[in-house]
């Protein structure tokens, strides 16, 4: 049985175990429709699984799950997901995200094919510490930009003297490194460890190559070359 296929069978036996245990709330017949309807997907996902259709499958079980959870949100049922329900991994990205480019689309795109995608964004004072130079965009509207793209679940501003603190708080499966990030792999391991966290470590050998504009320090070249290009005399 491959991950997939297994995974998926994992869904399948969280919904039928969130059915067995449910409880109405309130009274009305368009729950029990709407159960049936559950239950009717739940065989769908099953048949589909059987005849090696993962992909039909995972949407009928996605489809039980999601017509339950309206039900629980609303009031009308009470269950419980079972402790060993799948999740998507939880991806830890840090970096400064100064004049967003497509490098940063990249990255964060391939940390989004790992897992549910977590931001750290460097704090002011960090950057100008650790570049020294201090970011073009404050962290405040670096933090909103990041919010807000698509593959993006969760950004934070990291802590203004301790680092590590925000792996602390948001206890990541995996941490993705950029291929530009000067962290060597083994010491942020050792650091982490020392923290009881044990975190994957995986960093990106290449950038995106895709597009020229590709990192910020060629933006602010580019901008500086254009200007003393035009520069009225």
């Amino acid at each position: 049985m491959n991950s997939a296929e297994g995974r998926i069978r994992g869904y399948i036996r969280g919904l039928e175990e969130a059915l067995s245990s449910i409880k109405i709330l309130k009274e009305d017949v368009k729950v029990h429709e709407v159960l049936e309807n559950v239950k009717a997907y739940l065989d769908d996902a099953r048949y589909y699984l059987e005849k090696g259709d993962l992909f039909t499958s995972l949407t009928c079980v996605a489809y039980g799950e999601g017509l339950l959870d309206c039900l629980r949100a609303l009031g009308y049922v009470s269950y419980e997901w079972a402790k060993y329900r799948l999740k998507r991994p939880k991806v830890l990205v840090a970096g400064t995200f100064d004049i967003l480019h497509p490098g940063h689309i990249y990255i964060l795109r391939k940390a989004w094919e790992l897992g549910r995608v977590y931001v750290v964004i460097a704090r002011d004072v960090n950057v100008e510490r650790f570049k020294g130079r201090k970011p073009i965009i404050p962290e405040r509207q670096r933090l909103e930009l990041i919010r807000n793209i698509k593959w993006v679940h969760e950004a934070v501003l990291g802590d203004k003297s301790d680092i590590i603190r925000s792996v602390e708080l948001l206890q990541p499966d995996i941490i993705l490194l950029g291929p530009d990030q000067p962290i060597k792999e083994e010491e942020l391991h050792r650091e982490l460890v020392k923290r009881g966290l044990n975190p994957k470590i995986i960093k990106l050998e290449e950038r995106s190559q895709e597009y020229p504009l590709s990192s910020t320090q060629k933006i602010i070249n580019r901008i500086i070359h254009e200007y003393k290009e035009h520069e009225p005399s």
